[in-house]
């Protein structure tokens, strides 16, 4: 088939604040303050927004492990223009949006979701906690590994497979003495996904 009758792909139109940007074959294209269309790579328009929020991987880091939920991290680079699908389909599905941003802002070397969790179980972190607490948390973790963590930082992942087989959540979060120490040991776990091998 001649190359000018090829079927297109359609152009995935996401919105930064209320300029609209696409993503074409790895480039984003969008019209800059001055009206002039700009196209660069996916990768350094990443960069561009990351390092605009960021100064630097210790910066980031810094305000990773200091969030509560890391999922407000993710909607405030989202936000400022960071596109987790279209990066994600580029460097790889199965990455953390964590490592995402490690990788392509900073260089990083990334993990996937399932390398970080595998980590997580060497270090036998599990093991101050009792038989069905443990088990909750080797749930969660496989949650984080198929999913990502935004699924598991929602009370409601208590309620959906695989953890409804361990109990409803109020006995889920009896298992660890109350909610609070739920929280504490979901905070727990999150440190541990995201420490350095």
């Amino acid at each position: 088939m001649p190359p000018d009758i090829l079927p297109r792909e359609p152009r995935v139109k996401y919105y930064v604040g209320d300029v609209p940007v696409y993503v074409v074959a790895e480039r984003v294209q969008y019209y800059g303050n001055d009206g002039k269309l700009i196209t660069e790579s996916l990768k350094d328009y990443t960069r561009k927004n990351v390092l605009s929020e960021y100064a630097s991987l210790d910066d980031f880091l810094r305000k990773w492990s200091q969030a509560k939920q890391k999922h407000a991290i993710i909607e405030e680079l989202h936000e400022h223009g960071v596109l987790f699908d279209a990066l994600a389909q580029e460097v790889g599905n199965d990455l953390d949006p964590f490592d995402l941003i490690c990788h392509v802002a900073f260089g990083q070397p990334p993990l996937t979701r399932r390398e970080r969790a595998e980590q997580v179980r060497k270090r036998n972190y599990f093991g101050k906690y009792g038989e069905q607490a443990r088990a909750v948390l080797s749930a969660l973790l496989d949650k984080y590994a198929d999913e990502g963590i935004e699924n598991i930082e929602n009370m409601d992942v208590l309620k959906v497979q695989p953890l409804t087989r361990l109990g409803t959540p109020l006995e889920i979060i009896e298992c660890f003495g109350s909610k609070e120490k739920y929280l504490k040991a979901l905070r727990e776990l999150e440190q541990q996904i995201y420490t350095a091998a």
